[in-house]
């Protein structure tokens, strides 16, 4: 049987080959492993770079040959007229640049295959899907909320009790009774050790497992595809943003068409949070203003994003109302936009902060000063205008957003003292 995994020395041979524009069925067959394994290996791992080649800067404009601002004076981020190009080559096989022949005259986005990139991120997603039990107190806690009034007060099963709050455990039932063994729960009648010695992380990942499931139909090349059937769809990016750790987190939401921001407190970082969130905006704005703002909704692989289902369908009539995509793993340029509005937020809630004295009118306040925080991409009009222009005022009424005069816009830690 052939091997799936692939060592270092292979991955540069695939390297090297790719660079000698062979087919997938000619690296498989020099490896000695199926092409399905070398193309799945080159989707997965190549690498996104925003370069332009010998004496011309990056451009992936449409227009770039033929722009009066074409050169020095073009600037990208602040053209109204801009519009991406992108290497159709891009999405046939080998889906990256390494032997393009054009690769020393093309100014546009790249996609390079590269070992030892390659290499690392395999070793960190097979560290992750091998990882021991990681949680801490705050978790536990969390789970003896959750779990002991079901269990220990109603009599139910720890199956029962799984299964009905999926959106809320995320863990399997495995790990919870792997948990019940180790007595870190009360559902035994155990108290918790006076003195419990957790398992720290050393580095920071992903605690939850993600439902493959919910990626099919729904990942970024899906996304790509169905962008170029309706290019003029606005796009909505959604994230997280995490104070404490263990605390309450944000949930952003950003429109991408106008650089605006809506963010929402959690009290978990969890799946159900997220369907909550989406369920209270369509009850707030109804469902036609909903279905108009949240047409397509990109987001990453993260545990709270695991239901993409209960986000995109109207749980009373069954109505789809939205649809999901997700990013490639270790990808957040693919929603850019949003990460770098991000850099706004952190200005007034920097990493570390906690969000447990906050309240979602906090929030709003920030939200508000950020979105009248006028920006020249917007050619000097604030985010707000864009969207109250497009959407209308009595929309941002209901969201709870108002307009800051420019003069007393605040985008530092001293607007909400804490």
């Amino acid at each position: 049987m052939k091997n799936k995994h692939l060592s270092l020395d292979e991955r540069l041979d695939i390297e090297r080959y790719l660079t000698q524009n062979k087919s997938f069925k000619e690296i498989g067959r020099l490896l000695n492993k199926n092409c399905t394994t070398i193309a799945r290996e080159i989707k997965n791992h190549y690498v996104v770079k925003k370069t332009g080649s010998v004496g011309r800067r990056f451009n992936n404009c449409l227009y770039r040959k033929t722009c009066p601002n074409r050169g020095n004076q073009c600037n990208l981020h602040n053209c109204l007229e801009f519009k991406e190009d992108k290497c159709s080559l891009l999405d046939k096989p080998p889906y990256v640049c390494n032997g393009c022949k054009n690769k020393r005259h093309c100014t546009l986005t790249k996609h390079l295959y590269s070992a030892t990139y390659a290499f690392e991120e395999y070793k960190d997603n097979l560290s992750e899907t091998r990882s021991g039990l990681l949680i801490d107190k705050e978790e536990i806690d969390y789970l003896n909320d959750l779990l002991v009034p079901l269990v220990k007060e109603k009599g139910q099963s720890i199956h029962h009790a799984v299964i009905n709050n999926k959106n809320k455990i995320m863990y399997c039932e495995k790990t919870i009774y792997k948990l019940i063994d180790l007595g870190l729960l009360k559902v035994k009648n155990i108290d918790l050790p006076r003195k419990v010695r957790f398992r720290k992380r050393k580095k920071d990942i992903t605690i939850y497992k993600v439902d493959k499931h919910c990626l099919e139909g729904r990942r970024y090349e899906d996304f790509e595809e169905y962008m170029k059937e309706h290019p003029d769809t606005p796009i909505v990016e959604m994230d997280s943003v995490i104070g404490k750790k263990g605390g309450k987190v944000l949930l952003t939401i950003h429109f991408v068409n106008c650089s605006f921001m809506l963010a929402f407190l959690r009290e978990h970082n969890n799946a159900q949070s997220v369907i909550d969130i989406f369920n209270d905006l369509q009850d707030i704005l109804g469902i036609s203003k909903f279905k108009e703002l949240f047409i397509v909704i990109l987001t990453d692989n993260g545990s709270e994003f695991s239901n993409p289902t209960e986000i995109e369908v109207d749980n009373n009539t069954g109505e789809q109302r939205t649809k999901v995509f997700y990013c490639h793993t270790h990808s957040p340029n693919e929603k850019g936009s949003c990460e770098v509005n991000h850099e706004l937020l952190r200005r007034i809630l920097p990493k570390g902060t906690s969000f447990d004295n906050l309240t979602q009118k906090d929030i709003n306040l920030i939200m508000s000063h950020i979105n009248s925080y006028k920006r020249q991409k917007l050619n000097n009009k604030s985010p707000y205008f864009m969207f109250s222009s497009i959407y209308g005022k009595d929309t941002l009424d209901k969201l709870g957003i108002i307009e800051i005069n420019p003069n007393d816009v605040n985008i530092s830690t001293k607007l909400i003292k804490r």
